[in-house]
Parts: C-alpha cells; sequence; structure tokens
C-alpha cells in the first residue's frame, strides 16, 4: 500500500496543495495533527485539503480538539483519537493531542501520560501507529534541547511493534526518524511523505 503522511500542516496554503497534488498516486493518505492554528481556521484548513479522494485517516493534534476535527472533517475522513480502523486490510491506530501536556495554556490540547497510556491500552495489534506527539528520545527534541516526546507512545510502540510510526508536534524535528525494536518511527511534517507497506 502506498501511504502518504504529513502532519502540522499549521493553514499552509502551498503545502496543502502539494499534498493535494501528491495524493492522486496514494492508497491511503494520514494526518499527524496540527491541521490549524491555536483552535481557529480549522474549516479553512480543511477546505485546503479538500482536492484529497484517496482513503484518508488522521488524528487531532494540540491545534484542534476531536470535536472539532469531527465536525470538520469531510467524506472520506476517518477521525481516530485512541481508536482504530482497517484501511485495504491494513490495521490502523491512532492517538492524537499532546502527550505530555504542554506548556502553551488553556487553547491547547494535552494529554498527560497516566491518559495517553489509558488510551492506548485499547490498541493490542496494528501494522500504523498515528500520534501527533513523537516518543520519548526520537525526534523529540525541541530548538532550546529539551527532549519533550512521550513515554507512552514510546510504550505503545515497544509493546505493538507496528511496521511503522509517524508523528508530528514537534517542528525542530520534521523528517528526523528513528526506530523502536524493529519499528520505524517519523517525524513528518507538512510536507509529502512517502511510505510503502505490504497488505
Amino acid at each position: 500500500m502506498k501511504i502518504l503522511a504529513f502532519s502540522d500542516l499549521h493553514l499552509a496554503r502551498a503545502r496543502a496543495a502539494d499534498l493535494v497534488a501528491a495524493s492522486a498516486d496514494a492508497d491511503l493518505v494520514i494526518g499527524a495533527g496540527d491541521f490549524c492554528n491555536m483552535r481557529q481556521g480549522l474549516t479553512d484548513a480543511m477546505e485546503l485539503l479538500e482536492g484529497i479522494e484517496a482513503p484518508m485517516v488522521v488524528v487531532p493534534g494540540n491545534a484542534e480538539s476531536l470535536a472539532e476535527l469531527k465536525a470538520a472533517a469531510f467524506d472520506g475522513m476517518k477521525v481516530l483519537h485512541g481508536s482504530g480502523t482497517e484501511v485495504g486490510g491494513l490495521k490502523i491506530f491512532g492517538l492524537g493531542y499532546a502527550v505530555p501536556r504542554t506548556p502553551f495554556g488553556q487553547w491547547s490540547c494535552d494529554l498527560d501520560e497516566d491518559e495517553a497510556e489509558a488510551m492506548l491500552a485499547r490498541c493490542d495489534a496494528a501494522d500504523l501507529l498515528v500520534f501527533h506527539s513523537p516518543p520519548k528520545g526520537i525526534a523529540d527534541v525541541t530548538g532550546t534541547g529539551l527532549s519533550i516526546g512521550s513515554t507512552s507512545v514510546y510504550a505503545a510502540i515497544e509493546r505493538i511493534q507496528p511496521k511503522l510510526a509517524v508523528c508530528g508536534h514537534i517542528h525542530d524535528c520534521w523528517g528526523k526518524e528513528g526506530t523502536i525494536g524493529a519499528t520505524r518511527v517519523v517525524n513528518l511534517g507538512p510536507t509529502v511523505n512517502w511510505f510503502e507497506i505490504a497488505r
């Protein structure tokens, strides 16, 4: 299966146009959160992506809530947050929001590690895990040198061992990746990222 994946669009019109154009070649499109900015402009962000005709699976970032994303989602878009789905025989589980909690204040949609762990416990097996936040120690370092990834996300990847885990959230680490066991982990960013997973 040919998968196009991105994160942290943040209403970037040119980036969205690139993603829509590329999606014509995709069997599946993944969006790993932060489509808008600080809970503003989500409808506009969805309109930028409406040209995507492939099946699309998304998680909310910390810039939009689960309810907001579900309300704004267009036909063919499946929203995951502590839940899973199957596309073309591929098992996908997703968890959005920032984990752990951010210092950004009331607008940010966050989970603490215990909340995230409880939601991730619902997943026994998956081919693809989609997170907004990166796992602790992989593609999670801010521009000031702080490692702010999630221990519960790391533990879930280690336990489930999907073929691929994708994330975003930490802008300074867009394009960076690592491995947990046999699982490739990639911090996506708002560019065109291609992956192949056998069905």
